[in-house]
């Protein structure tokens, strides 16, 4: 076994955090954009929203699934930041190419390829994060990455409402080989080229040294499938109690501004800045209010912390789903900054709780499966969910504020069922974590 290492000095430690949450949120202003640009691309288009539902969801979360577990290996064998560079020039030039989709077709590929890039990314960081400190530190320290989920949705929307302010002054823009695009496509393409150039800023990362129990330990992948396998309670309990916080909370993110503008008569532009204001100031500081609870909890001796931020955090989002039901805009507003304050806080601490479970050989593919389910099932399958109900149930787009009441307090409900069944599980895999350490030395 390898002698025990010092962690990196804190000044390091966050500075590694502070490049990967820049990363985090470039990947999800690329992936957000499209939920405030519902309206123009349907009409170029000519779509439905269960169409547009694909390219916001499963066109995305398909390949982002299917290319996560591999990645996730390779960051637990080869450099991390090699992988997350590449991972960002990946997705930036599909997110350019999505400004260059003349059809259906050519947007859903796009979106695939963008998934694919983006599943370089978590894996790698929360792995580079493990490793930069001591465990009763991580939660915060993944929430804190973790909060480029909500800075950059938040200036998805703010940029999309800029955006569509520019368009209503100055129309279609004619560009050079490229030829006449939309405002829309527009955005597509700065962002991909931004994403190039953050690439540089990538170099300034250094890898830690790996830590934890396993360190040195070459394992083959059935050797992880079968400690998931002795783990199997804990990690299904956990993968699918977030995955229902998450379907509620993509679900919402995809179909809230409709709601907005299709319930309240809101403007576009307005809709980018209040839910981007929303997503930034609310979703951040859940995650943060999050994290530093699972530490809180974690350094009182509590085992199963993050499990418990879970279901706190899952109890105080079911009543802010009435939100959509009410007739007032002030109330409306007000319900749903506090269903992403809620629904953001274990967004931090459900990483965290898998580098707590797993040996550090394992890390980066067991977060790869975590992100397999929550992707699949949340992003994959929420905004798709919304969008069926008020197709094909309702069968009228004025509908939408129930959709979106019906999802969120099912998929919150459920959650809530499975995270009480959690707690004894993940403290048992806890110790048992502790005792392969042993063992592989």
């Amino acid at each position: 076994m390898n002698a025990p290492v010092a962690y990196p000095t804190t000044a390091r430690a966050w500075i590694t955090v502070a490049i990967l949450m820049m990363a985090y949120v470039l990947s999800f202003i690329d992936r957000q954009i499209l939920n405030l640009l519902v309206g123009p691309i349907r009409r170029d288009l000519e779509i439905s929203d269960t169409q547009m539902s694909l390219l916001m969801g499963f066109s995305f979360a398909l390949f982002y699934t299917l290319c996560g577990i591999p990645l996730g290996r390779m960051a637990d064998r080869t450099s991390r930041r090699g992988l997350i560079a590449a991972g960002v020039l990946v997705w930036s030039a599909m997110t350019a190419a999505c400004g260059l989709a003349k059809q259906y077709w050519h947007f859903l590929f796009a979106r695939v390829g963008v998934g694919a890039g983006e599943a370089a990314l978590s894996p790698a960081a929360y792995s580079l994060i493990a490793d930069s400190f001591p465990p009763h530190q991580r939660a915060t320290a993944i929430s804190v990455y973790s909060m480029g989920i909500y800075v950059g949705s938040g200036l998805a929307f703010l940029l999309g409402g800029l955006v569509i302010h520019f368009a209503s002054a100055q129309g279609d823009m004619v560009l050079p080989v490229v030829g006449t695009i939309r405002p829309w496509q527009l955005i597509f393409l700065l962002l991909g080229a931004v994403g190039v150039m953050f690439c540089l800023v990538l170099l300034l990362l250094k890898e830690p040294q790996r830590q934890g129990a396993g360190v040195g330990h070459e394992v083959s992948f059935g050797e992880v499938m079968a400690y998931i396998k002795l783990n199997r309670k804990t990690v299904l309990l956990h993968n699918l109690s977030f995955a229902c916080l998450a379907f509620s909370a993509y679900g919402a993110a995809s179909w809230v501004p409709a709601f907005f503008i299709r319930t309240h008569a809101l403007d576009p532009s307005d809709v980018g800045f209040i839910y981007g204001l929303l997503i930034g100031i609310f979703g951040s500081s859940g995650i943060i209010v999050g994290g530093r609870l699972s530490d809180w909890l974690t350094a009182r001796g509590y085992r199963d912390a993050p499990m418990r931020v879970g279901l706190i955090a899952a109890l105080i989002a079911l009543p802010t789903f009435m939100g959509y039901a009410v007739d007032s805009l002030p109330v409306a507003i007000a319900a749903v900054g506090m269903g992403c304050f809620a629904l953001a806080m274990p967004f931090g601490v459900a990483p965290a709780a898998i580098q707590e479970i797993m040996p550090n050989p394992m890390r980066g593919q067991a977060s790869a499966m975590y992100l397999f389910v929550i992707t699949l099932i949340g992003l994959g399958v929420g905004p798709t969910a919304v969008a069926l109900l008020t197709d094909f149930v309702f069968q009228d787009d004025q509908a939408l504020r129930y959709s979106l009441l019906i999802i969120s307090l099912l998929a919150t409900s459920l959650a809530v069922l499975l995270l009480l069944a959690s707690l004894r599980p993940y403290r048992e895999s806890v110790e048992r974590v502790a005792r392969w350490g042993v063992a592989a030395t």
